[in-house]
């Protein structure tokens, strides 16, 4: 597949990230207010709902958040404060429980329980019905083996069984025999160069967390302008998702991968590379990689760009659509008078600041000096900003003080969010979709194996996820 086009915003999108405004309206304490009332909802599942669960864009309300505002703290002067809005927020949620605000005939408390959002008349709770009818070749609404045989062939190896080999499956008789066929090849369909190989899926399901841009690009394929080699990102990427490696290396390597060969492409860790530079004690995986400091820090001070981009890309959280925000108290304090402190900038701009700056020292485009953990990087190339100099080291991320980006990427990779968003990657590639209310049950099994069960492993994942209904069942 090749890279992804280039664009303007992308190369000028320091300057949007910092002129993006989240209007005022949408209160902090919400999403973990809301998960205290309905901890076992699915959107609290690992996870906190996004503002846009109650607003269309704060301040503007869709129907559930209208009509929660009209039960929340009656009284109270407006606007309300947090520890008000906080105070009111359960005993709003319990009044509006058995109302449908969207008109879809469901209440909003059997939308919660459900996954289905009390705000959008388009989404629905399942309906415990399987529709479809009779069907000579596959078993509707319930897992088939020779549905999943056919179609794994065709996910993971890029081919469809012959007629022999579906006969051949056919003959094994028993589920359990058949089952264990499935799982045999599997295993070797991921050594498949579709599955593993350049351009194969697994760099398909990277592609938005590198966001390549061919004119750019260094080394093999190089583009017009080379300044940094993103196949050094993908082969990390793919390293960590493949035989018995932890998917959270992509975030916490300290060391880098080569890719060598075809039919299979091989995958080998090596501990230098000429076209890396950051230093052995500052590496954090591809967060800290040439091209992500070329790509995301670029020529900015405070790196605001490059930690989004990591929250969005490996947590799935897009603090853009006020996802995973935990604002830090006094914050943000704007050291490099960007003008944050704004009541529409402050709200996700107190979740982003403190996540921005354990990059302070990753240094992006500046000659000799780029793509390098320069210790004082900020007094060294802005040294008549005495304010800019004052940005810490030390950040938050997940509500979690850290000390450095290294930190950072432990924090990243051992949440809750990083497990959910890795299993979805999968998810949505092999599936088509992110999964839906009804998938939720096996969703959570999956996600919650992938980090307990079997340790952060990709592939011992997807044998899960193989044996779900919403993978096996036409």
């Amino acid at each position: 597949m090749p890279p992804l086009p280039e664009t303007p915003s992308r190369w000028l999108v320091l300057g949007l990230l910092l002129g993006f405004a989240t209007p005022a309206g949408a209160k902090p304490p919400g999403p973990s207010t809301f998960c205290a009332e309905y901890p076992s909802a699915p959107a609290c599942q690992g996870t906190q709902p996004a503002c846009t669960y109650c607003h269309v864009a704060p301040p503007q309300r869709n129907a559930y958040g209208t009509a929660l505002e009209g039960s929340l703290a009656p009284g109270k002067p407006r606007p309300l404060s947090n520890a008000d809005f906080a105070l009111g927020l359960p005993a709003a949620l319990r009044a509006i429980a058995n109302e449908d605000t969207d008109g879809d005939k469901a209440p909003n408390q059997l939308e919660i329980e459900q996954g289905s959002l009390p705000g959008d008349a388009t989404s629905v709770p399942p309906s415990g019905t399987c529709g479809g009818g009779e069907n000579p070749q596959f078993k509707v609404c319930q897992y088939d083996a020779r549905f999943v045989y056919r179609r794994l062939l065709s996910d993971f190896c890029g081919v469809s069984p012959t007629y022999v080999q579906v006969q051949t499956f056919l003959e094994l008789g028993s589920e359990e025999r058949q089952r264990a066929f499935i799982d045999q090849e599997l295993d070797r369909c991921l050594q498949s160069d579709f599955w593993r190989g350049k351009h194969g899926q697994l760099w398909k399901v990277a592609h938005p967390k590198i966001r390549p841009v061919g004119s750019v690009k260094s080394g093999e394929d190089a583009g017009q302008i080379p300044l940094a080699d993103y196949y050094d990102d993908y082969a990390l990427f793919a390293w960590s998702q493949t035989d018995d490696h932890d998917a959270r290396d992509v975030l916490t390597a300290n060391f880098f991968v080569k890719r060598s060969g075809a039919n299979p492409t091989r995958y080998t860790s090596v501990t230098s590379t000429p076209s890396q530079t950051v230093d052995a004690l500052h590496r954090a995986g591809n967060m800290t990689s040439a091209w992500t400091l070329t790509s995301f820090v670029m020529f900015t001070a405070l790196p605001r760009n490059a930690a989004s981009q990591m929250y969005r890309a490996y947590l799935g959280l897009d603090i853009a659509k006020q996802e995973g925000l935990h604002s830090v108290a006094s914050e943000p304090r704007d050291y490099d008078a960007k003008g944050v402190k704004a009541e529409q900038c402050a709200a996700c701009h107190a979740t982003l600041d403190p996540l921005s700056y354990p990059y302070r020292n990753y240094n992006g485009i500046a000659g000799g000096l780029s793509n390098r953990y320069l210790p004082n990087r900020l007094e060294l190339l802005f040294p008549n900003d005495a304010t800019l100099a004052q940005t810490p080291e030390k950040g938050v991320i997940l509500g979690q003080p850290v000390n450095n980006l290294l930190e950072w990427a432990q924090v990243a990779s051992n949440s809750d969010a990083f497990a959910i968003s890795t299993v979805t990657d999968y998810w949505k590639l092999l599936i088509g979709h992110p999964p839906t209310p009804e998938e939720h049950a096996e969703f959570v099994r999956t996600w919650q194996a992938f980090r307990t069960t079997h340790g952060y492993r990709v592939q011992k994942m997807l044998h899960d996820l193989i044996r779900t209904e919403a993978y096996g069942a036409p």
